[in-house]
């Protein structure tokens, strides 16, 4: 527990919150850094952040401490958060994506100042893995789109199209091959490939050779 008191966090306060946070954490979670409420006066029930790996928490205190209320946020759904520091410590707010900002005031100045830190190092974490993925994704699906496009190219020849013709030079002229001798050729390429299996192909060869 040492390990978060390292800004005059209240001990009592601070493995009680960590007593609950424990039974809520998920695999692979854990508390990043706890700041906890200090009021002028005597604060007997504060509130407090948590800032785990995968989400801020915020623990509301209410019916005098009895029950409490857990106001959590993934880190994918946070949009930013800030902090304000006022004559008696400092006001913290998260801005969710969606829905209202929560904000939690007489937080301590070093304390506030450690989770604004904590927050952003957690939201460029996520917001490159959310880039990778995305990433990823594009790559996969451009690779997807490439086989489409070279199945397309090969296979659905324009029946307009010109058979190609050698150019000029001093050595007699081959005779140009005919239509369906390059879509055969076309559709060879493209099993020799591995883009089609051996029944497509011998499918779209049969297709072929009857329009002779």
């Amino acid at each position: 527990m040492e390990q978060y008191l390292t800004d005059d966090q209240d001990p009592k306060t601070t493995e009680k919150i960590l007593g609950k946070l424990r039974d809520m954490l998920t695999s692979g979670e854990v508390v990043v850094y706890i700041a906890i409420q200090k009021k002028p006066a005597v604060t007997l029930i504060p509130d407090c952040i948590a800032i785990t790996n995968k989400r801020i928490i915020f623990c509301i205190p209410e019916n005098l401490g009895l029950t409490t209320n857990f106001i959590t946020f993934p880190w994918e759904d946070v949009k930013e958060v800030s902090f304000k520091e006022e004559f008696f410590g400092s006001k913290f707010i998260t801005v969710p994506q969606r829905g209202e900002n929560v904000t939690i005031d007489y937080i301590p100045k070093v304390q506030a100042r450690k989770l604004y830190q904590f927050s952003n190092e957690q939201l460029e974490k996520n917001k490159r893995f959310s880039q990778t993925q995305e990433n990823d994704d594009r790559r996969t699906h451009s690779g997807n789109s490439n086989a489409s496009d070279d199945y397309t190219s090969y296979v659905e020849i324009d029946e307009e199209e010109k058979p190609f013709i050698q150019p000029q030079s001093n050595f007699p002229a081959e005779e140009p091959e005919d239509e369906v001798t390059l879509k055969l050729k076309k559709l060879k390429t493209l099993f020799e490939k591995q883009l089609i299996t051996s029944e497509e192909y011998e499918r779209k060869k049969a297709d072929i050779l009857s329009q002779l």
